[in-house]
């Protein structure tokens, strides 16, 4: 089979390694996509909230990760095949994707790291050791090489052999992108040709054959994306096509489980397991754009409509079932049992990213704020080395569980260790995801402070320098910097949550409209000239819709994208949480002590205490109790449990002389 040889030949022309390379998603210039990223190294943070945590991923987390890949089974799994292990094979079938999103993580960083750095020599080695381990034909997985009572792709439901194949593919992609860990790509794309020969349209595979776990799809993509070998998206398009007619079988949790119940075109509501059903959705979107295929693209729509709509936590997670880490139904919403993987608030963020530059809508941009603020933002603790990887909305008094999808506080790793790394690949590529640009302009998409080059319509550069005090403040200043003297637009997006907003250039007030979700700024940049959008960040109350049974008379309380919830190291000594109503909002409150550790803004509220009086678990007699009121203050849900392992709450319910 006939193949470019070279990332320079990749249609997108921003796939080409080293300096100027594309980040973790480019669509082609022909895509049906209304907006394109910036290339990987336009962008650079440099203060702020998203600045902290990029830096706290590069110098602790991606660090742990790696230490955790290379001393446990993800690295000796694969070592014991070439004679370098003698540990036993152990772990989940899918445990090799630890290291490739690991070495993801370490590529998408290469681009700020001294070609000197530690984590590229400890990268490459694990790039070495998987084409060491690499069959002559490319395969590799290290589950089924390691066992010779298992057969290829002869576990479609649980073998996870495409899902892992596509967490190669996605390494490779990235250092090809940023130059770097060679051999990356030769190794991936030796394996993706094997499954397009076996998979692919004209494939010698088993007819229909499709995984469990969605995933490849996306990867094929990027793959195609980078290389211009079109038999890449050929076979993402053929995975979706042939998955969704009960090929994989019921098995105990149902087909829907494995995203296989109901042909991808013809879905209309979000189901299954959260996370492969957003990693469904994120490779059509992919195959949709690049393809051109309007219905595919809007079939995509519905199902994210449907679940935006019914099925998001106050936190933008998704799952709240544990038994099959599932969606659930329309508005089954629980607080304590939601399960709300930090995985499924990833694939929520490249789902919501792949819809933004598809279609231009503003409101994919506030879906991913909302995610990364809250549900992902929690998955990691103030040290950058303990995640969860369920995050419920409410811990109960009492909880003791320290189960790995139930824990109080945050763990090192999991057996299940799929959450870490996939933060840090994240994490480390963060900076891509801030602005776009299209025919028309540029747009900033997220209000980070950053300094960002970038390519204007006529060809010609802009410097932007962004510094932005949100989410704890309400000002965005942009300064441009440009010798171009064409007119062109500059769009900042006002955020969903602002009640309130108001725009200047140079100093003098703009009357302008953000009924698309942007304000936009259209004229001649050339010189240098300041924009400041200021927003109003107020304290909200937020009430869940009716038929949200769990927490019916209860508000979440949030201030600008941050949700903040009630610790019980924040109540007086002796507290229950549950027995905690709110009175009334105070406000905003700067933070000190302790708690400034956690946040620069808290939220002030007076709470009444009801201590009951009766015992008995039910009663026909009306129920009495002691009052006391107090005035406590609620951390952003993120910070949660990073002081000591304790009751939360994100839903309070209301007091009966609530103010609210």
């Amino acid at each position: 089979m006939e193949r470019p040889a070279t990332a320079a030949q990749a249609p997108s022309g921003a796939g080409a390694a080293g300096a100027g390379g594309a980040g973790p998603v480019a669509p082609t210039p022909a895509a049906l996509s209304q907006l394109q990223p910036l290339p990987h190294d336009a962008a650079e943070l440099t203060a702020g909230w998203l600045h902290d945590w990029q830096q706290l991923t590069l110098t602790s987390t991606l660090p742990h990760v790696l230490d955790r890949v290379e001393q446990g089974e993800a690295r000796s799994n694969l070592a014991r095949l070439v004679g370098e292990s003698d540990a036993p094979l152990t772990g989940m079938f899918f445990t090799d994707t630890d290291v490739y999103k690991a070495v993801e993580a370490v590529a998408w960083a290469s681009t700020r790291l001294p070609a000197d750095h530690p984590l590229l020599a400890r990268a490459q080695a694990l790039v070495d050791l998987v084409r060491r381990v690499q069959e002559p034909d490319g395969y590799v997985n290290s589950r089924v090489q390691g066992d010779p009572a298992v057969e290829r792709w002869s576990d479609p439901q649980w073998g996870h052999e495409l899902y892992t194949a596509g967490h190669l593919l996605q390494a490779a992609v990235a250092a090809a992108r940023t130059g770097s860990l060679p051999g990356a790509l030769d190794t991936a794309r030796a394996l993706a040709d094997l499954v397009v020969a076996l998979f692919g349209p004209d494939g010698t595979g088993r007819p229909g054959y499709v995984e469990g776990h969605p995933e490849v799809e996306t990867a094929l993509v990027e793959l195609y994306r980078l290389t211009g070998h079109a038999p890449y998206l050929a076979t993402a398009a053929r995975q979706l096509e042939v998955r969704g007619h009960g090929w994989l079988g019921e098995d105990r949790f149902g087909s829907a489980y494995f995203q296989d119940a109901v042909p991808v075109r013809e879905a209309h509501e979000a189901t299954g397991h959260a996370v492969r059903q957003l990693y469904l959705l994120t490779g059509a979107v992919d195959v949709a754009v690049e393809t051109g295929d309007a219905e595919l693209l809007a079939a995509a729509v519905r199902v994210w409509d449907d679940l935006d709509s019914t099925k998001t936590y106050v936190t933008g997670a998704h799952g709240s079932r544990h038994r099959d880490e599932s969606i659930g139904d329309a508005y089954e919403l629980p607080p304590d049992r939601a399960y709300a993987e930090s995985c499924a608030a990833i694939a929520t963020f490249h789902l919501a990213w792949r819809l933004l530059l598809a279609t231009g809508e503003a409101h994919y941009a506030d879906a991913m704020e909302h995610v990364l603020h809250n549900a992902l933002a929690a998955s990691t603790s103030l040290s950058g080395t303990e995640f969860f990887y369920s995050n419920p909305l409410h811990l109960r008094t009492g909880h003791g569980g320290e189960h790995e999808d139930a824990p109080t506080q945050r763990l090192a790793w999991f057996t299940c260790a799929c959450c870490p790394p996939n933060i840090a690949r994240l994490l480390t590529s963060a900076h891509d995801y801030l602005l776009t640009r299209s025919p028309a302009g540029v747009q900033l998409q997220h209000h980070a402070s950053a300094v960002v080059d970038a390519a204007l319509p006529s060809g010609a550069h802009a410097h932007l320098e962004v510094e932005s005090d949100q989410p704890w403040a309400g000002t965005t200043r942009v300064v441009v910097t440009t010798e171009d003297d064409d007119a062109w637009e500059l769009a900042l997006r006002v955020p969903a949550w602002a009640r309130d907003w108001s725009v200047s250039v140079d100093g003098a007030p703009v009357d302008a409209e953000a009924a698309d979700g942007y304000v936009r700024l259209r004229r001649s940049w050339a010189g240098q000239h300041e924009v400041v959008l200021n927003v109003g960040v107020t304290v909200r109350q937020l009430t869940p819709h009716p038929r949200v049974d769990a927490v019916r008379g209860c508000v979440a309380l949030a201030r600008g994208p941050v949700v903040y919830a009630l610790e019980q190291a924040d109540l007086p000594e002796g507290t229950v949480l549950e027995d905690v109503r709110l009175r009334r909002v105070i406000g905003a409150a700067r933070s000190s002590g302790p708690a400034a550790a956690l946040a620069p803004v808290l939220v002030e509220a007076e709470v009444e205490v009801q201590h009951p009086h009766e015992t008995a678990l039910y009663s026909s007699a009306p129920r009495s109790h002691d009052t006391d009121v107090h005035v406590v203050r609620l951390v952003p849900y993120h910070r949660w449990a990073n002081r000591s392992p304790g009751a939360m709450r994100v839903w309070l319910p209301l007091s009966d002389t609530s103010a609210g």
